[in-house]
């Protein structure tokens, strides 16, 4: 990962901005620089992956205009290729094409790439800022405006927290330009749907996921995986495995006493012959980490915080005791192919609309645990299950196909993947554990008690009562909340709401985010 800062006012102080930038040195703590443009302040911090070399350092340069990127570019060579016939480049970084990119194609360039990207450019020759982020939201990006109107740009939140009152996500899939945000791409939007047969969808998501994975293996620095034991994770090892000269290496982590996930992530990586690392943490990690958590994550979400406790704890084993600089992981998958709770949805439509709200929202959730977890141990996140091209064609199946109407969720993914050896079977066709709960059931009952343990019930109630926005309703989400007041007060709409099954489905109302509580959780979480 690396860190991206935008201030667009010619009036900008130079201190505030350093002070807020300096926040997220961890996202990149290779090299750190800030330009004037003349207009306002560019900052990047360089987490160094692609083009390691000095060459490589942001903001790149073209004429009057500057721009800073976290992305990853992919197949950018052949850009570069038709792009060099105009344009001399001087590092192997994929991120130096995007000004001569804009150069030649202005704002239709966003439509064009496929990565995983956050950018600021500043165009020297028409003075003004445009931004834009990748349709998922893989990379951060955040903005608010100052006390006289300017917007602010940053990777993340915390960049933010002194410069503006109000603080948002930049909408994924759009551009901002002339003051107004412009969609360039919907990718929950389905224009045509796909109505071939079974068998013919189940080869095309291998295919597509096979080269999403592909495309992700690429890189000058070195590449790790998170292994959970369940099946998102366990597919992107085992084609990563299959497409690796050397074993590939492989991370899982667990409570010692009940961690689920563990022996099934033993289990997939020896069949695909990984180097496997363990990592355990107790209940004291798990509480003395909370605060630091929910301040690097910047959310009150039960579900993110309660998932990223283990995420980040394997992260920063990962960080202090290996030279992995990216790693691969498996979100995404759930929000495409269904979750337990989507078993209960009424009909096709709805599960169809369910989804497309859950890509929409992703960056809140999912996609921002993963991106924090990792980049605050300075590493870098890449989602094969997000990849453009995949995500379009799964979101365009007919729904009908997509129903767990098989007796076994996200079966497509499943059956796509029954040939060649991938998995064995009992990891393939096992049941989905959350994995919050599938580190250690004992981890959500640790946190839960803690809760139990800070607040009275009437503490409880006269306390949640503060918050008239996303109301805490359990004291859990209380202490979430209170905790993250301290970092970032009145910020709470940066979320638009609590990740929770669809209350308005037949057993789905539910008042925990714990698949653990709905009637359909299946034998892995005994």
């Amino acid at each position: 990962m690396c860190s991206i800062m935008g201030y667009c006012s010619r009036s900008a102080a130079i201190d505030a901005f350093k002070k807020g930038f300096e926040k997220t040195i961890s996202r990149g703590p290779d090299d750190s620089r800030v330009v004037d443009t003349g207009d306002g302040f560019l900052g990047f911090h360089r987490l160094a992956i692609m083009g390691l070399t000095p060459s490589g350092m942001q903001p790149f340069k073209l004429g009057k205009s500057y721009v800073v990127c976290n992305g990853e570019i992919y197949g950018f060579e052949k850009l570069k290729q038709e792009l060099s016939k105009k344009y001399a480049f001087e590092s192997a970084s994929d991120c130096e094409i995007l000004l001569p990119l804009y150069k030649e194609y202005g704002t239709e360039m966003f439509a064009m790439l496929d990565a995983e990207f956050a950018c600021i450019i500043y165009d020297g020759d028409l003075g003004e800022y445009i931004a834009a982020r990748d349709p998922i939201g893989i990379r951060p990006l955040y903005y608010g405006y100052d006390k006289d109107g300017a917007i602010i740009f940053a990777s993340e939140a915390k960049n933010l927290v002194e410069l503006t009152d109000k603080i948002m996500p930049f909408p994924p899939g759009y551009y901002y330009k002339g003051g107004k945000f412009i969609c360039y791409c919907d990718i929950a939007k389905v224009n045509t749907v796909c109505h071939d047969d079974l068998e013919i969808v189940c080869k095309n998501i291998h295919d597509k996921l096979v080269a999403g994975v592909e495309k992700r293996l690429v890189a000058d620095a070195k590449i790790g995986f998170l292994l959970s034991g369940g099946l998102d994770s366990s597919l992107v090892c085992a084609i990563a495995a299959k497409k690796s000269k050397d074993p590939i290496k492989t991370f899982a982590i667990g409570m010692s006493e009940d961690a689920i996930d563990l022996k099934y992530a033993k289990q997939a990586a020896e069949f695909i012959g990984s180097d496997h690392m363990e990592v355990y943490m107790t209940p004291g990690e798990v509480i003395e980490s909370l605060e630091t958590v929910i301040q690097l994550l910047g959310t009150y979400d039960i579900t993110t915080i309660r998932a990223s406790m283990g995420m980040y704890l394997v992260c920063k084993a990962i960080h202090e005791q290996t030279d992995i600089r990216v790693l691969l992981t498996g979100e995404i998958s759930d929000e495409l192919f269904g979750y337990k709770y989507t078993d209960f949805a009424p009909d096709a439509a709805a599960f169809q609309e369910e989804s497309q709200k859950r890509i929409r929202e992703l960056h809140m959730y999912d996609v921002l645990r993963a991106d924090r977890c990792i980049s605050v141990n300075s590493l870098e996140a890449r989602v094969p299950f997000g990849d453009i091209d995949f995500v379009k064609y799964v979101m365009s199946i007919d729904s009908e196909l997509k129903l767990n109407k098989y007796g076994k969720g996200k079966y497509l993914l499943r059956h796509a993947f029954e040939e060649d050896d991938y998995l064995p079977e009992e990891i393939l066709w096992r049941e989905k554990a959350a994995f919050s709960d599938a580190v250690g059931h004992s981890m959500v009952d640790y946190l839960k008690e803690y809760a139990e343990k800070t607040y009275t019930d009437e503490a409880f109630e006269g306390l949640r009562m503060k918050y008239a926005y996303a109301r805490p309703f359990t004291k859990e989400s209380l202490l979430y909340r209170e905790i993250f007041e301290r970092y970032y007060p009145g910020q709470a709409e940066m979320v638009v709401d609590f990740w929770m099954p669809n209350k308005e489905w037949e057993g789905c109302d539910v008042n925990d985010p714990s698949a653990r509580v709905l009637l359909n959780y299946g034998d892995s979480g005994k």
